[in-house]
Order: C-alpha cells, then sequence, then structure tokens
C-alpha cells in the first residue's frame, strides 16, 4: 500500500468524531476515590493547598452583602461582602453528571448533623450506611446549610482531600473550620446561586 495513502488515512481516522454509542458508554468517574464514610480525616486539612482557603478577594458583583455564590466550575463558595469583595471558600462538588446550578435559599441550618444518605444514593451505592449519627467520622462535617427544598447541602466533611475535587453527588463541602466559619455569618433565608457552566 501507499505510504502517502497510509498517512492520510491514518490522519483522517485520528481526527473523525467517535460514533454516539462509544461518546457515552459509561458515566464519568470522580476526580478521586469517595473515601469511606466514618473515617475521620480532618487531621489532613493542614496539608490543604493555601489557595483553597478562606480568604478576602476581589469579586464585582450585583448582588446584596451576605448573598452566597456557588461557582461549580471553579470549585469555590463566594459569601459577598460588599459589590467589589468576597469571602472565597474552597469546596469539593459533585462529580461529572451530578452538577446543578439554581437559585435557592438556605432553609435550615444544623451543627454536626445526623446523615441519612437519599434514597438515590443508597441505590447507587448500596454499602452506604443508612443512618450515622453526627460526629468526626460523619461525612456532614461541623456543620450544614441545606439547600431550599432539594436534597443537597453546603456541608463541613470528615475528607478535607475532598476540596477542590469533583467527587460528591451534588452537595458542596467546605473543611470544618471554613464551614464552621460560613455557618456563624449566614442566617436561615440566606439566597444561594449555583453556577453551573
Amino acid at each position: 500500500m501507499n505510504t502517502r495513502l497510509v498517512v492520510a488515512l491514518l490522519a483522517t481516522l485520528a481526527f473523525a468524531p467517535l460514533p454516539a454509542a462509544a461518546q457515552f458508554r459509561q458515566i464519568p468517574a470522580p476526580t478521586m476515590q469517595e473515601p469511606d464514610p466514618g473515617v475521620d480525616h480532618t487531621a489532613k486539612d493542614a496539608d490543604l493547598d493555601p489557595a483553597l482557603r478562606r480568604q478576602p478577594v476581589f469579586y464585582r458583583s450585583d448582588y446584596p452583602a451576605g448573598t452566597i455564590i456557588v461557582n461549580t466550575s471553579d470549585r469555590f463558595l463566594y459569601l459577598i461582602t460588599s459589590d467589589t469583595t468576597a469571602l472565597r471558600y474552597g469546596i469539593g462538588v459533585g462529580r461529572d453528571g451530578f452538577q446543578w446550578g439554581g437559585i435557592h435559599k438556605i432553609s435550615r441550618k444544623a451543627e454536626w448533623p445526623d446523615w441519612t444518605p437519599p434514597p438515590e444514593m443508597i441505590e447507587r451505592q448500596p454499602y452506604l450506611p443508612r443512618f450515622m449519627a453526627g460526629g468526626p467520622g460523619n461525612p456532614m462535617g461541623a456543620a450544614a446549610l441545606y439547600i431550599g427544598a432539594t436534597v443537597y447541602r453546603i456541608h463541613g466533611t470528615n475528607a478535607p482531600e475532598t476540596i477542590g475535587q469533583a467527587v460528591s453527588s451534588g452537595c458542596f463541602r467546605l473543611v470544618n473550620e471554613d464551614v464552621a466559619d460560613l455557618y456563624s455569618r449566614v442566617p436561615v433565608g440566606t439566597k444561594v446561586i449555583v453556577q453551573h457552566q
């Protein structure tokens, strides 16, 4: 066979789109393995990248002070403090297929909440406990802010190594120190804007 013909054929195949069936064969994997519930990894928060720690930042916004903006692409939560500033918190977000967007309000708050995985999560991960009391090994961490009537929450974590990753089933997690800080700053009724690009 002619060498030029072979090279041209290979180049054509390299840029050809995959058939639709091949493009959607499997659900994308999380960016890292989710640690087992009940295991307390909170000491690992000392290893957290400084960029993912709570810090004041320049942030231009038309939303009033006190509004929470969650950016799932950048993996940051912003608490608006003025029209040009915000407190920025590093977060863990939902893995591909479990990210979402919308506008809601904080409907409830709880410190060291119990964890009852929703039925949809149990169906996907049948090995999960059906109930776990609040405490250091609980995946909900030190506090939770419940988002509207959804099953999603802004909460702490027993696994700080997951901050900056896409591993959850749609909730947003912060290290315990940061979720406790956020919890102290926002009341029930706070507007939450989840941006998903």
